[in-house]
């Protein structure tokens, strides 16, 4: 049985919604003919079968709705719905009986008015023997009846002329959609409630509310565990009679927050916060949280063991690279084979292709899996706290010193893996002091003169060509050397298109969880946008393109609207712009040629990479190298 049931009362009704559900694509409705008390008969049948919402009309609808507990939309009779009943009969000049339920037959006489008909309501109320309704007018002398099932069905028992009034495809489409959006809004219910009660039950605190009668409204499992009472018992209760010595009925009467109060219950201490909720400026319940304190405590002991012992962790494996390329196959095949040496690792790549996310990968793919992973980012620490985050200090060794010192990253990292990201920023002095530590593998915290043996694997990371620095003095060339041992380049998302939609359906199902939405597809339009796009910031700027483009989206599948950052025009065609310029450049060396007609297209295209590659038939790297290399 599907989620909703469109219960025909007749034939045709069923074969027209049959149609609809077929061109909409409506695939949560499943159509039943059955009218009256068939009707109800299959209403309930599909209530015991999981149907959430049932459509129907007329007398049926009438009787369902009161011996079913789902909601019931009425499949309402427009008055065109009514004028098509009475469509054959436009010129008739006798009586017309209009028979059937009111919901039915309540706008006749408008068409009575507006066709000059002498129509004459009978409204029925009962299913049983409706020909006994109709036999007084038949003796009037009426021999046509319009009307619903039952009507229609009691004029041709007594051998009269009947019209049924039936539902056009509009009033069927608007049903329909009210049926699925009340579908809709049961299935955000339902996830609220099951995932209210899911934070209710698994969260440390135990919580019980209570209303303005002080009645207990909620009380989750912790409150059952720590009060030795079960959900069931407590819910619906008065709160003295649960809670012996209890003070929410002192909130409740004066509106004074309580926190931080510690009670004894059943030999265990516990901590609870009580919290008055105001609707209307009017007390309107109260909650409370409260902890077991002694359970608090073995926890944050636990975590404290496990902290001390691991250290720090990296999350991320070889399996989490999303990639469809080539580069990044071999990418990975490499990085692959070093994690399995303690030798140095330079990490190369522009900002935002994923290099921490290798460098925890090559950890985890490691012996030294087990041990902590420490990051540090040279680039985000001011210089004069970068040696101290390195290295640590001991007790007094200047002013804002702790009390008792602190241990480096070097320390934190021994026996796993330390991290060092944008190793280009740092200093010439603290390039100095690293490449003593990794030749000497002892530290020194700052202000100590006792040397500390550390072992730990040095992974590197930097966007910037450190040989370039080397040679204008900016790097040390010993230190270069030391961590350059095996390097690899993460290549740009520019460099591997393949990469591009398969990360951006990564993004998608990513956000769309995180921000609730149903997205499945992306248009055509959007992926050539997205692939014809110049990521200047990498993953990094796809993986924000793609979240903003989950907000703006309203339906299933992203558009080029959400995705676009830019508005673009068609790529053009160069010959027709005048004025090139390109019978001047004579007598100039290939260079120069080349430089002044790659000025020409980026000025016609208005600055734009995408489109120029297009024109020049060059990739946007490629292009991109061109406009950039000074050689």
């Amino acid at each position: 049985m599907k989620d909703i049931v469109f219960i025909a009362p007749f034939k045709n009704l069923g074969d027209l919604a049959e149609q609809v559900v077929k061109i909409k694509e409506y695939n949560n409705i499943e159509i039943v003919v059955g009218g009256l008390s068939e009707g109800v008969i299959a209403a309930k049948k599909a209530v015991q079968n999981g149907a959430s919402v049932i459509i129907s009309r007329g007398g049926t609808y009438t009787m369902i709705k009161d011996v079913v507990d789902i909601p019931v939309v009425e499949l309402s009779i427009s008055s065109f719905d009514i004028l098509r009943g009475f469509r054959d009969l436009f010129n008739y000049k006798g009586k017309i009986g209009a028979a059937g339920y009111k919901n039915i037959i309540h706008r006749c006489e408008i068409i009575g008015d507006l066709l000059d008909l002498d129509i004459v309501k009978i409204e029925i109320r009962d299913q049983k023997k409706p020909e006994k309704l109709l036999k007084p007018y038949v003796d009037e002398g009426i021999r046509i009846f319009v009307g619903d099932t039952v009507g229609t069905y009691a004029a041709n028992r007594l051998n009269c002329k009947n019209y049924i009034i039936e539902s056009g495809r509009e009033s069927i489409i608007d049903a329909m959609r009210e049926a699925r959006r009340i579908f809709k809004g049961i299935q955000l219910e339902k996830q609220k409630a099951e995932r209210f009660k899911t934070i209710m039950d698994f969260v440390h605190d135990g919580i019980i509310s209570v209303d303005n009668e002080e009645k207990i409204t909620i009380f989750n499992s912790t409150a059952e565990r720590i009060f030795d009472i079960s959900k069931e018992e407590a819910i619906g209760k008065r709160i003295e009679d649960v809670v012996k010595n209890t003070k929410l009925d002192e909130v409740l009467k004066t509106g004074c927050v309580q926190l931080g109060e510690i009670q004894n219950v059943n030999n265990c201490r516990i901590a609870t916060n009580r919290v008055p909720f105001i609707v209307d400026n009017k007390i309107n319940g109260v909650v409370a949280t409260f902890q077991d304190i002694t359970k608090l405590q073995e926890l944050e002991q636990k975590i404290r063991i496990k902290l001390q012992k691991k250290g720090f962790t990296a999350k991320y494996n070889f399996k989490d690279i999303i990639y469809k390329s080539g580069k990044m196959k071999e990418c990975i095949k490499k990085a692959e084979i070093y994690s399995h040496y303690d030798s140095p690792v330079l990490i190369l790549g522009k900002s935002g292709v994923g290099k921490e996310l290798f460098a925890q990968s090559i950890h985890n793919s490691s012996n030294r899996k087990d041990m902590p992973f420490v990051a540090i980012n040279c680039a985000a620490l001011p210089e004069n706290l970068i040696e101290s985050e390195l290295f640590g200090y001991v007790e007094g060794a200047f002013t804002s010193a702790v009390k008792g010192g602190k241990a480096g990253v070097f320390e934190l990292a021994h026996r796993g893996t330390i991290f060092l990201d944008e190793i280009g920023e740092m200093s010439l002095d603290v390039q100095t002091r690293l490449l003593r530590v990794i030749q000497e593998k002892q530290v020194m915290r700052i202000g100590d003169d006792k040397l500390i043996p550390v072992d730990v694997r040095i992974i590197s990371a930097t966007n910037k060509k450190l040989k370039n620095m080397v040679n204008i003095g900016k790097f040390r060339e010993d230190l270069y050397y030391r961590i350059n041992i095996l390097s690899f380049l993460v290549p740009e998302l520019n460099d591997r298109n393949e990469d591009i939609i398969e990360l951006s359906k990564f993004f998608i199902n990513k956000y769309s969880v995180k921000y609730n939405k149903k997205i499945e597809h992306i248009s055509n339009e959007a992926r050539d946008y997205l692939n014809s796009y110049y990521y200047k910031g990498n993953v990094r700027e796809l993986q924000g393109m793609i979240e903003r483009a989950v907000v703006l989206c309203n339906g299933n599948a992203l558009r080029l609207d959400d995705v676009q950052l830019l508005e673009e025009t068609e790529s053009v065609d160069i010959k027709n712009k005048k004025d090139s310029g390109l019978n001047k450049m004579k007598f100039k060396n290939l260079r120069q040629v080349e430089d002044e007609y790659i000025k020409q297209v980026m000025d016609y295209c208005d600055g734009s990479v995408g489109k120029a590659s297009r024109i020049l038939k060059i990739s946007r790297t490629t292009l991109w190298r061109k406009m950039n290399d000074d050689a």
